[in-house]
């Protein structure tokens, strides 16, 4: 049987959280103040997808591995799929807007499209419209 899960829940470390929170408001996102507090914030990406801001010291205390300073390397990437071309440009320009960084050009397959983004702390962000009518269902 495979694994199923409801919903996701990435967890990221983070320098100051406020900071943090004004870029992903400014790029339009919300957060869920129930399970936001001076150490995590609880960004909202869909009903199922949310990312945990976590500072640094908070985010140590679930780990015994150093954090990964963005500066220098990268240990994830979050994908997220946009409705259209359009949205995938609105979302990636108002992060850059809000202080972020744009990560590399836009790739364009035809019938995928994407940008990426690093929000303030470095983690990189793409976002992704894909034509499923395209796609060969084999």
């Amino acid at each position: 049987m495979a694994v199923t899960s409801d919903k996701i829940f990435v967890n990221l470390p983070v320098k100051d959280l406020q900071q943090s929170m004004d870029f992903f408001k400014k790029a339009g996102f919300e957060f869920n103040p129930h399970f936001t507090d001076e150490n995590a914030a609880c960004l909202v990406i869909s009903d199922s997808i949310f990312a945990m801001l976590l500072v640094e010291p908070f985010f140590s205390s679930f780990t015994k591995k150093e954090i990964t300073d963005t500066a220098k390397s990268a240990e994830v990437i979050v994908g997220l799929s946009a409705s259209s071309r359009a949205q995938v440009d609105e979302i990636v320009n108002k992060a850059v807007a809000a202080g972020g960084s744009s990560n590399s050009e836009p790739m364009d397959q035809g019938f995928m499209y994407s940008r990426s983004f690093q929000d303030v702390d470095g983690h990189i962000w793409e976002v992704i419209y894909m034509d499923m009518s395209a796609v060969d269902p084999q």
